[in-house]
């Protein structure tokens, strides 16, 4: 037989029963109550908190707002509108219309600064997708064997040091008559070269250097690209018989045109804004910068030297101006072909 055990209920002073052991205190009729009290309470704070809430998110964003219309915005703006104006710093500021597009299409630098830049590009970016593309393939194959860590921070560690200090190093190992270079090709049983004093073998060798500082980023982005790669589909591949070579065409290169594309757009822009190797490498303690016979005075090389070294303000704005144009022109263009070679999973 089972005993239930049940607690008696005392009854209270009224005869009722008494339910619950504290009493509750005291309050006045008006005065809200329990879950009642709480609700009136947010009801009373809610606009407050709608009216704060959007201000905080605004007051977060005003710092970064105001690097980038200080830095950024207003420069933009302001060389919008020199490239039409004749700006002295000393004296009035006249409207030129298209003047200074008329100046600048009659000076022959400033043609020969275009085809130098565009020597630079069209053989720095091909160059740069090979070489990190083949790097990060054979770290691919290094990181499977627990032996690629070391070598792929070997080939970042370039990018990631200044690029003025570095330069000045490479200038040392161009040197014709001291360099590491011309040492290495004479152990090799080759002429020694100008390097850098040379018109022909200058903007080779701030080529060899924009390479040497740049290929480890990107071979960085190729890597995370290949590790995204399904493996199941390269072991299928590999289970039906395709070669290497035939796998590289036909798997991994189509799921690569991703990273690809992004790398392309990267080295494009930065070969064409590159600045600060060219400067420092042909002669930019010296005052000349743009190498001998103007062999490495790429446009934005021009465009510096005409700003800071003959002050001509508006004309230095026109050329960043169509500088920026054609860097449009060409990201549209690689953006609309993009759709027959880019496949997206």
């Amino acid at each position: 037989m089972v005993l239930e055990k049940t607690r008696r209920r005392r009854p209270g002073p009224s005869g009722t029963a008494n339910t619950d052991r504290t009493q509750q205190p005291a309050t006045s009729p008006g005065e809200p109550q329990g879950r009642t009290a709480v609700l009136t309470l947010d009801r009373e704070q809610s606009w407050v908190v709608r009216a704060v809430r959007p201000l905080v998110g605004y007051l977060l964003v005003v710092p970064a707002l105001a690097i980038f219309v200080t830095f950024f915005y207003i420069p933009a703006v302001m060389l919008f509108v020199l490239a039409f104006y004749h700006w002295n710093v000393f004296g009035a500021t006249t409207f030129r219309g298209l003047g200074n597009f008329y100046t600048l299409f009659n000076q022959p630098l400033y043609w020969q600064s275009l085809l130098t830049t565009g020597y630079f590009v069209l053989v720095m970016v091909p160059l740069t997708l090979l070489v990190a593309l083949g790097l990060a393939l054979l770290l691919r194959e290094g990181v499977r064997q627990a032996r690629g860590g070391f070598a792929r921070s070997l080939i970042f560690l370039p990018h990631v040091t200044p690029l003025i200090a570095t330069s000045i190093i490479w200038v040392w190992i161009f040197d014709p008559q001291f360099g590491l270079a011309n040492f290495v090709l004479t152990h090799l049983g080759l002429p020694r070269l100008g390097w850098l004093e040379d018109p022909h073998w200058a903007m080779p060798a701030v080529m060899l250097y924009t390479l040497w500082h740049s290929v480890g980023l990107y071979t960085v982005l190729f890597l995370g690209g290949l590790a995204v790669i399904p493996q199941q589909v390269v072991e299928a591949a590999r289970v039906d018989g395709a070669k290497t070579l035939t796998m590289f065409r036909r798997v991994i290169w189509p799921l690569l045109s991703p990273t690809t594309f992004l790398v392309l757009i990267l080295t494009t822009v930065n070969t064409m804004q590159a600045f600060g190797q060219i400067f420092a490498l042909t002669g930019g303690a010296t005052g000349r910068g743009g190498g001998p016979a103007y062999s490495t005075s790429t446009d934005a090389v021009l465009i510096y030297q005409t700003a800071f070294t003959y002050y001509h303000l508006s004309l230095a704005a026109t050329m960043s101006l169509i500088l920026f144009v054609i860097l449009l022109v060409i990201t549209v263009i690689q953006k609309r072909l993009s759709s027959r070679w880019v496949f997206y999973r």
